[in-house]
């Protein structure tokens, strides 16, 4: 099975000038190992259940420049299995291929028992009709040539108890029918926020702009409930200190049980595993935690000189607790100091974090990859490179990427790509591949930020080439996670099932407090620059990463805010 998101035609979308093409991976997915209800194609969220649509009929577009190569595309979903039921339409950009999906519903009937703890209200069913339609946006038939007939977008008037999940779109001026879309009683849906805007567009009728946003669950991370339909927000008069007049749904079946079992996650990496290629001027690579240990690395404690040797399975580390800035981590030192400091790339290996993502509906297969020492940064200034010294420097580099992995199909959905204090979702189609459906994930020299791709990427001003330097490009250095990876944590699966190494649970720091005087040095640079761009030059400086700064010893991954919530956005 391939993973396509075809589109299905109809006489409008062959009257529209731009339609993206649809997505497939390299390769066919393959047929998962049996057991539990992963990639079984319908998911049980309680009284009741989802399954995931990814083809859509073409409604209505509208172009955003006058090459019409930028807009945005509204799609209605098909092929719905019979008894479920559309809950809101999707929308796109039609700069990318399309991809994506909605989710349908249907009521779990006397047939499919529910556990009478999780049916709090009994007496209302969980699905029915909107009572209305309120028009919400009209682009007007008349408004000119960039539109193909005229926009209409419906909100769904939800019952009392009841709420809408997403908006209906036609190219017609009539009301859709009531049976369109179906409202989800309010006990089993949760709240949503807007994400990421999509694209906006006024009509001659208004100077306000029309805007169009993803949305997203508010209680993500691998506790949340949150599950997101897929369906879009618009409005012209919304803003963020507002609350949202659509909900997403909410995992109210605590067994999980559409979750990959072990035997499933082993076939997951080995599928989808991506190669981690270094640059061809690292010099500080990386090794196993298990190298480090066996290879001098000493255990501090505040308040004394001497540091202890740590074995090679971390068992005599200080583990639980919180960071009490009490222990750190150092290099040993005596004459393998330097050496350990380049790591072993031979023993190297992913260290994977598996949990659930939004409600149980996705799996995040988190791949943390460790570097005995991180290197200098380098300051861009233009056409400029200044090599800042020591400053960036630091032991014990924990970087890291995460895989969004489709619970309905086993179909990887998109990975999120760490970058120092932030980082950045790539959807799959742009994404470099490697041997069948393996991405590559390219690490940056001496810092080791996770990209999608090779280039100089700049933390700072990217307009202005002002900031610190990030170089990514393919070497002979690599490390192929499909094969050199160990699983440390799947705590869904229950005790016992996946041990974590001691290590995992140290959540002290990796390495000792730093302290440069890279803000005088960046002073003194600011005093040379011309008076013009002092101003918009300095600001740029102040965003600069605390790293820069003062370099607190890095904590492990499991001391980090994305171990249990959910990835920055």
């Amino acid at each position: 099975m391939f993973g396509c998101h075809c589109l299905y035609w109809n006489r409008t979308a062959d009257l529209f000038p731009h339609q993206p093409d649809c997505f497939c991976l390299p390769a066919p997915i393959p047929d998962w190992p049996q057991g539990s209800g992963f990639a079984g194609g319908k998911i049980k969220l309680g009284e009741i259940e989802v399954c995931q649509i990814t083809k859509f009929d073409f409604v209505w577009g509208c172009n955003l420049s006058q090459d019409r190569k930028r807009g945005l595309n509204f799609y209605k979903p098909v092929g719905v299995p019979d008894g479920f039921s559309t809950l809101g339409f999707y929308c796109q950009s039609n700069e990318k291929p399309l991809r994506g999906f909605v989710l349908v519903a249907r009521e779990l009937f006397k047939s499919e028992p529910v556990d009478p703890s999780i049916c709090s209200t009994q007496y209302l069913p969980a699905l029915s009709n909107p009572l209305d339609y309120t028009l919400v946006w009209s682009s007007d038939d008349d408004y000119e040539e960039s539109f193909v007939g005229g926009g209409y977008f419906w909100l769904p008037q939800a019952p009392q108890g009841y709420k809408a999940l997403g908006f209906l779109v036609t190219n017609k001026p009539e009301k859709p029918i009531l049976e369109e879309v179906k409202c989800v009683r309010a006990d089993l849906t949760d709240n949503c926020e807007a994400c990421q805007l999509i694209g906006k567009t006024t009509s001659k009728f208004s100077e306000i702009p029309f805007q169009v946003w993803c949305t997203r669950p508010c209680n993500r991370g691998m506790r949340g409930k949150g599950v997101s339909v897929g369906t879009f927000f618009c409005s012209s008069f919304w803003s963020r200190e507002q609350e949202m007049n659509i909900a997403c749904l909410k995992n109210a079946d605590c067994s999980l049980h559409a979750m990959p079992n072990l035997n499933q996650i082993h076939a997951l990496i080995q599928n989808y595993g991506p190669t981690v290629f270094f640059h061809p001027e690292e010099i500080y690579l990386p090794s196993s935690v298990e190298w480090f240990f066996r290879n001098g690395a000493l255990l501090y404690k505040r308040g004394e000189t001497i540091g202890q040797e740590i074995d090679a399975e971390g068992s005599n580390l200080p583990v639980h607790g919180a960071n009490d800035r009490e222990y750190w981590i150092d290099l040993p030192n005596d004459c393998r100091r330097e050496s350990v400091k380049h790591g072993n790339l031979e023993s190297a290996k992913l260290y994977v974090h598996v949990k659930p993502a939004l409600g149980g509906t996705f799996t995040d297969v988190a791949m943390w990859v460790f570097c005995p020492f991180n290197g200098p940064g380098t300051l861009k200034l233009g056409i400029l490179n200044l090599t800042l010294g020591k400053v960036g420097q630091h032991v014990g580099d924990w970087e890291h990427f995460t895989m969004r992995i489709s619970n309905f199909t086993g179909e990887l959905w998109s990975i999120y790509f760490s970058q120092h204090s932030g980082g950045k979702w790539i959807d799959v189609f742009d994404l470099e591949f490697i041997k069948g459906n393996k991405a590559i994930v390219y690490s940056s020299k001496s810092g080791h930020a996770s990209y999608p791709h090779p280039g100089i990427y700049i933390q700072g001003s990217s307009r202005l080439g002002i900031g610190v330097r990030n170089d990514a490009a393919r070497s002979d250095y690599f490390v192929d996670s499909s094969r050199q990876y160990e699983i440390v944590a799947a705590e869904y699966l229950g005790d016992g099932v996946v041990a974590e190494p001691c290590w995992v649970q140290y959540m002290r720091e990796w390495g000792p407090k730093v302290i440069y005087n890279s803000r005088n040095k960046l002073d003194r640079l600011l005093n040379h620059l011309p008076s013009k761009i002092q101003h918009p030059v300095g600001n740029i400086f102040n965003k600069f990463p605390v790293e820069l700064y003062c370099e607190e010893g890095p904590t492990g991954p499991k001391e980090k805010n994305n171990w249990v919530g959910d990835e920055r956005w």
